[in-house]
């Protein structure tokens, strides 16, 4: 009889177990993403309060919330001189100008980053996966990544613009 009633015990902590297995399933899954996102964790950082003291209210939407902001609104659709695409939050060097190109999807376009610019992960947010990009020094989010560009990469990288700021290639020729 105690043998039983053993066994009858496992099954039913067992059941308890595999029943309560789905209500803690996004908090396992969220530890989980949190400790990985913690190993890739961008080298500069900042506190929320930090990066709200820094960034305008659309900036931040956009590098800190991974917004979008609404297309053909970015001056940068238009610039055409030389120099570089840095990341608005942190400065760091993304493009170069030679790589922008028009896409007509009215974001600033980009064919190829920069060597180690930026990290990319997987965006879910609309239903089906898409690579999203964020600056590899910041983590600050800049746009999507498509298949559908130009040669030689193939690749567009599709900006929001307000997560850029553009240095023009300086005339001195002392530099």
């Amino acid at each position: 009889m105690r043998k039983n009633t053993l066994h009858r015990r496992l099954f039913l902590t067992g059941l308890a177990g595999a029943a309560a297995l789905p209500l803690l399933w996004p908090y396992i899954t969220r530890a989980a993403a949190g400790a990985a996102a913690d190993e890739n964790a961008a080298p500069f950082t900042k506190t929320d309060k930090e990066w709200q003291m820094t960034l305008t209210p659309e900036q931040y939407h956009v590098l800190r919330e991974e917004g979008t902001e609404r297309a053909f609104t970015s001056p940068l659709n238009e610039e055409k001189r030389a120099g570089t695409f840095v990341c608005a939050g942190c400065g760091t060097p993304l493009f170069a100008s030679e790589t922008k190109y028009n896409s007509g999807t009215g974001w600033p376009s980009f064919y190829q980053a920069l060597p180690d610019a930026v990290a990319t992960k997987t965006d879910n947010k609309i239903g089906y996966g898409r690579t999203e990009y964020h600056c590899a020094h910041c983590g600050g989010h800049q746009g999507h990544v498509f298949d559908d560009g130009p040669a030689p990469t193939g690749l567009r990288y599709c900006n929001n613009g307000v997560a850029l700021k553009f240095i023009p290639k300086s005339d001195n020729k002392e530099e």
